[in-house]
This record gives C-alpha cells, structure tokens and sequence, in this order.
C-alpha cells in the first residue's frame, strides 16, 4: 500500500502545486514542484520505505512529462491506465505491512475499520489524485476525442443558468468553464467516498441528479450533439477515476 499511497500522493501534490503556481515564474513552480519531491522522499524514508518514496518521485516527473497542464497530452489517457496499473502492482507486490518506519504498527479506528499507516497514505494519496490529476485526464480525453469543435468567432450558445437561461459565448475543446475545475473534484470525492461506504443507493441518486440537473442543458443541443456527448464523456471518465480509486484504496485496506 506504501508504494502505491506515495505515487498517487506525488502525482496528485505534483498537479496540485503546478496548477496553483500555474501564473508564478517558472523559478517559483520549479521550486513548488522540487519541494513536493522532496516531501516524498523524506515521507518515504520516514516510513522506512526510501525506495517507494524515490519511485514517486520518479512516477510523478513522467507523469507531468506525459500530462501537460497546458496544450495536448502527448500520450493522451494512457499515462493514467500505466499509473493505475503499476498502483495495482504495487498491491500485488509490495507486503500490506511494508511502511511502518520508525512509527510502528499504528493503528487508526475509522469507519473502514481499522488503518494502519500505509492504509491512510493510500487513502490520502487516491484523494490527492482525484482532486487535480483526474481533471487533467478528462481534458486530455475530451481534446483526444475532439468533442467540442472550434466556435466560429462571436458564436455564442443558450445555457442554464443558476439565474435561468443565459446567453454566452461558445466554448471551444481548449476552453472549459471555471466551475469544472470545481465540481469535479467535489463529485469524484462524493463518488469515491460513498462507493468505499458501500452506499450504492446513495451513489445511483446522486449520478441520476446530475443526469437530471444537465437535462435541460442536453435537450437543447444542436443537431451535432457536441455538448451532450462532451457531459457523456468527461462525466464517465471522472466517474472511472473515482471508482478506480475506490476500488484500489478498498483492494489494499482488505489485503
């Protein structure tokens, strides 16, 4: 679970601190960057698994080779499924009670059930993830596809709203609304945490309301079907992601 747990925490901090330094000098994102880096080595060494720390650091850097913030992805999704994989791997490899360090064996009562150290940075780390990394797959998956065309300039669409119907200008593949960057997140951790609570009703109300609330938004689309299959395909992948996640986290708490 260590190994793992630091991979998706250095490649999630990683994201996370070129997107908040993202209009910083390039000096002041290196420095961000090399300091989270530096917290996977130390972390790793903490813990008493110095090798899992360097092997982070070594995931996270091709992975913002790979994974641009800005501009296409050269590998496109695939970077994801190989950090899914080797995750998965380092499940099947690694011993569950490999991790402990100079801590020893602790033990945290939760609602799963009992963590111990290596269990609580999977956890954080599958939740490092899902704030920004996962955000970067979905546009890599949605430029890939090249959902959303070109607008023509001055084109605009009707959307709703949290005022009703409103008129503004159309988006193009590159371009995303800010509240995206937000929601996302929000709804992967809602998905990641009811699915690891086995509240599986509580999951298909809550995919069916987002189904709902983009309906009228939907019904609306032109003859192309741009901007249904542009909520189709970047809500799946967000939802793949999280139950990957979850999937992984519940895979090591119960090894």
């Amino acid at each position: 679970m260590i190994v793992a747990g630091l991979m998706l925490l250095a490649v999630g901090a990683a994201d996370l601190a070129r997107t908040v330094f993202t209009r910083s000098a390039s000096s002041v994102r290196f420095s961000a960057l090399g300091g989270v880096g530096l917290a996977a080595l130390v972390i790793g060494v903490l813990v008493g698994a110095p090798l899992a720390g360097l092997a982070a650091v070594v995931v996270a850097a091709l992975w913002l080779w790979l994974m641009p913030d800005r501009g296409r992805s050269p590998a496109s999704i695939w970077p994801a499924a190989g950090l899914g994989a080797l995750s998965a791997l380092a499940l099947v490899l690694v011993p569950a009670d490999h991790g402990t360090g100079a801590f020893g064996l602790v033990e945290i009562d939760s609602p799963l059930g009992a963590l111990t150290l290596p269990g609580v940075l999977l956890m954080i780390g599958a939740l490092a993830y899902l704030l920004e990394s996962a955000n970067v797959v979905v546009r890599a998956t949605l430029e890939r596809e090249n959902i959303a065309p070109d607008p023509a300039p001055g084109e605009t669409e009707t959307v709703m709203g949290p005022d009703g119907l409103a008129v503004m200008p159309k988006l193009g593949p590159g371009q995303v609304m800010r509240g995206g960057r937000l929601i996302g997140p929000l709804e992967r951790a809602i998905v990641f945490g009811l699915t690891l609570a086995a509240a599986y009703p509580l999951l298909a109300a809550f995919i069916a309301a987002k189904g709902i609330v983009r309906f009228p938004e939907i019904s609306r689309d032109g003859d192309g079907g741009d901007r249904a299959e542009y909520f189709l395909v970047g809500s799946m992948v967000s939802w793949v992601q999280a139950l990957s996640a979850a999937f992984l986290v519940w895979w090591g708490l119960r090894s």
